[in-house]
């Protein structure tokens, strides 16, 4: 077998590689909200308010913008939601939900949104060439190519935020539902585990 290749990937598809591993992301994502309240789907984790339906909503505008909007197909017609990227929306406003906006929803729009990119892939080479109309002017043209590894490792980014958030609310960890990627263990191995890395950091410190 030729040197960098796997078993069941010897034929070069990098469009393809660049989906399932996005879509991975966008699973874990959706995962990663399954059995929690309203409340604690919401509520921020972090100083900077870090919450898994705000990830969700996030990633949801980001695939729309680039996808959409760089190769010229929006996927919003004619008005725009109040917290999309324009001058007069508030501050972070893609970052959280607000209590009218509701889980299915925002869940919703995120599953539409990756119709509208897998639509936008599946029609345009990787080598199409569009332009992020945000960006500065002398660095707006971009190929299909760069735009889906861009997304692809944001999303990825905010499923590993997502990971941490998810535990620091019931513990709850691992990838996937059918892959964990985790080794096996209990409740009690777990603790004595963090209890030997906390006398590492304490010992460390210490010298």
């Amino acid at each position: 077998m030729p040197a960098g290749t796997l078993p069941g990937m010897t034929e070069p598809n990098p469009k393809a590689d660049l989906l399932r591993y996005l879509q991975d992301g966008r699973d874990a994502l959706l995962w990663k909200l399954d059995g929690l309240s309203e409340y604690d789907v919401r509520r921020p984790l972090t100083p900077t308010g870090t919450n898994l339906l705000g990830l969700v909503k996030h990633v949801a505008g980001v695939e729309l913008g680039y996808f959409g909007d760089t190769f010229g197909r929006p996927f919003f017609d004619g008005k725009v939601p109040s917290w999309w990227y324009t001058e007069d929306a508030d501050h972070n406003a893609d970052m959280w939900a607000t209590a009218d906006e509701s889980r299915e929803d925002i869940v919703g729009l995120y599953r539409r949104a990756w119709e509208h990119s897998d639509a936008t892939i599946a029609q345009l080479d990787l080598d199409s060439v569009g332009h992020v109309p945000w960006w500065p002017e002398e660095r707006r043209e971009v190929t299909l190519h760069h735009i889906m590894v861009r997304v692809l490792t944001d999303t990825q980014r905010h499923a590993g935020h997502a990971d941490i958030v998810r535990e620091l609310i019931d513990e709850s960890a691992g990838h996937l539902p059918t892959s964990d990627s985790l080794p096996p263990g209990d409740q009690i191995s777990w603790e004595e585990y963090r209890r030997r890395l906390e006398r590492a950091a304490r010992e460390a410190g210490d010298s």
